[in-house]
């Protein structure tokens, strides 16, 4: 039961990527709990206001899931896969792409049978942003941004989120930070069955 269970779990997870991005909110919606929770760098809260906010911000993004991790114990599991998140966007009349690194931790349950995500967070590890059309506009734009105020880890995601007219959810989670490291034991407890 332990494959079929783990398989279940990454089905869901990959499952994801597809759905935001192709825009369908039925099926994004049936991948989380009702009480489902999310933590992204520009939102954090309940899953089913996530997936309204990405319906009526429909912004040009591509996640790229690669295969899960998944643990199981009993009707409890924890899933961490890599991602990279793709976005174009205008900043100032420029157009950017923002390629961004990092991995969703998963916790999921089985109620009533079936297999669903209860809460997901980002842990962003790298990113970059590239001119679509390298130009004297893009170095202007790059020379006046203040980036560096933002950790390494989602420097250009931090700045891309603001520039948005968004803020940042924090805490925006990276390893090494101490919100971070106390949520993966908080996960690694709930695993247990603590």
């Amino acid at each position: 039961m332990d494959a079929a269970d783990k398989a279940a779990c990454a089905e869901l997870v990959q499952a994801w990527g597809f759905a935001r991005d192709q825009g369908r909110w039925a099926d994004l919606l049936d991948i989380f709990h009702p009480d489902g929770r999310i933590h992204v760098s520009w939102f954090m809260g309940p899953y089913a206001d996530f997936v309204e906010r990405c319906r009526q911000n429909r912004a040009r993004s591509k996640h790229l899931l690669w295969p899960a991790r998944v643990h199981v114990n009993g009707s409890r599991a924890l899933s961490e896969v890599n991602v990279a998140i793709l976005v174009r966007q205008s900043i100032e009349g420029v157009e950017v792409d923002l390629t961004s690194y990092g991995r969703f931790l998963d916790r999921l349950d089985r109620r009533d049978g079936r297999w669903r995500i209860a809460e997901r967070v980002t842990l962003y590890e790298q990113d970059r942003l590239d001119p679509v059309l390298p130009s004297p506009a893009f170095n202007a734009l790059m020379h006046s941004a203040d980036v560096a105020r933002y950790p390494a880890p989602y420097r250009y995601m931090g700045y891309r989120v603001v520039a948005a007219g968004r803020a940042l959810a924090e805490p925006v989670h990276y390893d090494g930070r101490a919100e971070t490291e106390a949520l993966k034991s908080r996960y690694a407890e709930w695993l247990s069955g603590k």
